[in-house]
């Protein structure tokens, strides 16, 4: 059972990257493109000084690059630390774009309203389906990186993100392209979630057989 849904998995996986080749490689591919730039505006944050017990252990969650797709974190921080810091606040369905490390090119649309760090550029937008920006991003990671990661090192900066070209079809197309994929994620996660579950039971089976 778990074979078969680890399968199902990445059929559904494999199939969203054909999607998003389909979509943005085929479809769009000829329209008018737009800096990022041009018609978002950006952020990122910073972090609270380390060691400082007054700031950490709060009540607003602090994200990370490797939390842009989470619905909590690890770490939280206090409403003292977010004012003598550079960190700064987002809201739940804001762009996040991982800039540094091995998330770099990494992107979501966050769950939470937190403080980000340095590591996240937040990009948000009234002209255009910020989702829609989202899937061209997550579709064109490899060439991004490939392209633009500076010195070697691994990281992207907010000048280089904000002008990359990307095509900007009209509201409508934008946002049946955003439906189509957003009913495709919510299923591959409803799956995984089976997946996550057969697993549970597989380890509490083991547990009672061996311990």
């Amino acid at each position: 059972r778990i074979s078969r849904q680890r399968e199902l998995v990445e059929n559904l996986k494999s199939y969203k990257r054909g999607a998003l080749t389909a979509i943005f490689d085929k479809k769009l591919a000829s329209y008018y493109k737009v800096k990022i730039g041009d018609v978002t505006t950006s952020f990122s944050g910073g972090t609270p000084k380390v060691g400082v017990s007054n700031y950490y252990n709060g009540n607003i969650p602090f994200i990370r690059s490797g939390d842009i797709h989470n619905s909590q974190t690890e770490i939280t921080i206090t409403q003292q630390a977010l004012e003598s810091s550079s960190a700064k606040i987002v809201e739940k369905g804001d762009l996040l774009y991982a800039l540094y490390g091995a998330t770099s090119g990494e992107v979501g649309i966050s769950k939470i309203r937190g403080a980000i760090n340095q590591a996240i550029l937040c990009i948000r937008s009234d002209k255009i389906n910020i989702e829609y920006l989202a899937y061209w991003l997550e579709h064109s990671k490899i060439d991004i990186i490939s392209k633009m990661l500076q010195g070697g090192q691994g990281n992207l900066s907010a000048e280089l993100v904000k002008g990359i070209r990307f095509p900007i079809p009209n509201n409508d197309v934008q946002n049946k392209a955003v439906q189509f994929l957003n009913l495709l994620d919510n299923y591959i996660t409803s799956q995984q979630s089976i997946l996550d579950e057969v697993e549970t039971i597989k380890a509490g089976l083991l547990q009672q057989l061996f311990i």
